[in-house]
């Protein structure tokens, strides 16, 4: 009786073991408000079962050519290149593909373009953004804001 006692004890550490271990591989969470390295702020929340990012902010906050707030001037769909730049989506649709990971769209308002890419959760302040375009890869990291 003693043995089988025993036996449940372990089975219990063990189960509770795996239960801690099994947190910390849950999946982390991006949502937030983030700071890219050219000074844009990028809101990340949930959009249907997916999350997306949409710009806050750019920086600076007029377009030299103009003297206005930016627009998305470089957008292939004519219809949207006068659209105000703030508040446009630039992570669409982003998945969990892995602990830290998630998949979906990025979009280039610099080149008008959106391509495959991923946000990958350095540590909880680093969120990175990698994408490629053609041949070429690249990516930036972003600072946790809030």
């Amino acid at each position: 009786m003693d043995s089988k006692l025993e036996r449940l004890r372990i089975l219990s550490a063990v189960v509770a073991l795996s239960a801690m271990i099994g947190a910390g591989a849950a999946h982390a969470d991006p949502k937030g408000l983030w700071l890219a390295q050219d000074g844009s702020r990028v809101r990340v929340g949930p959009c249907g079962a997916a999350l997306c990012g949409a710009l806050v902010s750019v920086e600076p906050p007029t377009d030299p050519a103009t003297g206005k707030p930016w627009t998305d001037k470089n957008n292939p769909d004519e219809a949207r290149r006068s659209r105000p730049l703030v508040g446009v989506l630039v992570f669409i649709s982003m998945i969990p593909d892995g602990a830290g990971k998630w998949a979906g769209r990025l979009y280039n308002a610099d080149k008008g373009e959106t391509i495959s890419g991923h946000l990958v959760e350095i540590d909880e302040g680093t969120l990175r953004v990698e994408g490629c375009s053609g041949v070429l890869c690249g990516g930036q990291s972003m600072s946790r804001i809030k």
